[in-house]
């Protein structure tokens, strides 16, 4: 694995590592939840280089500290489900990119209209979890793994943007100019997403990629221009 020091909630470092064979970070105990938004976007960005998912986690991954085999587990975050695989001795836990992702709610189900027109578009997509093939006209779901169709979610993308955008002006004055800015920003992620959506291209990108990593890859050219 690979160390990463990310920004944490009032100025602390939070230490993680990360998988690039497994597309998975290893989080100790509470680390998840120490990230600010500015780490996220970090992870975020980093996520849509790694390429998409070619498998599913290994059920017979270990704990890096105490070597006891990972114990999957089901969580719910909000309406959002995801997994990861739970050290027995509370070191800590290992989660996949994309469940990551819907841990941190930038994940959604396509609605019946997206779906409709995806099979108009696509015969057959990549899980974005595991990487096996969806064969649309016989389903909606992995059969594999059991993931649903998933897209990225613009207003949790939003959400993001609006908090970095709000945290990088410090401990100031309240800017008159911010809640402005923050609509322009609103317009900006929403202009990205009709763009790619219908962008030449897009629906091979999704056959090749999985829905969420074409997704990603082409909303983070955004969020890097935008943001830096």
């Amino acid at each position: 694995m690979a160390a990463l020091t990310l920004e944490g909630h009032l100025g602390r470092s939070v230490a993680i590592d990360l998988c690039p064979n497994c597309q998975a970070f290893w989080f100790d105990r509470y680390e998840s939840l120490q990230l600010s938004a500015a780490s996220v976007l970090e992870l975020f960005k980093l996520i849509a280089r790694a390429g998409p998912v070619k498998a599913a986690l290994s059920r017979d991954a270990t704990c890096p500290l105490c070597q006891r085999k990972l114990h999957a587990v089901k969580d719910l975050q909000r309406r959002t489900r995801f997994e990861y695989r739970d050290c027995p001795n509370h070191h800590g836990r290992l989660i996949s990119f994309f469940n990551f992702l819907r841990e941190k709610d930038f994940i959604r189900p396509l609605s019946p209209a997206q779906v409709d027109e995806l099979r108009r578009n696509v015969h057959m997509v990549n899980c974005s979890n595991c990487g096996a093939p969806i064969d649309l006209a016989a389903g909606t779901a992995c059969g594999h793994c059991g993931s649903p169709l998933s897209m990225l979610d613009v207003g949790q993308a939003e959400a993001l943007v609006a908090a970095l955008r709000a945290a990088g002006r410090g401990p100031h004055a309240p800017d008159r100019a911010l809640p402005l800015d923050l609509e322009r920003a609103r317009r900006d992620v929403n202009r990205a997403f009709e763009s790619f959506q219908h962008a030449p291209g897009w629906y091979t990108n999704v056959a090749e990629d999985g829905l969420v990593h074409a997704a990603i890859d082409a909303f983070s050219t955004w969020l890097s221009t935008d943001l830096g």
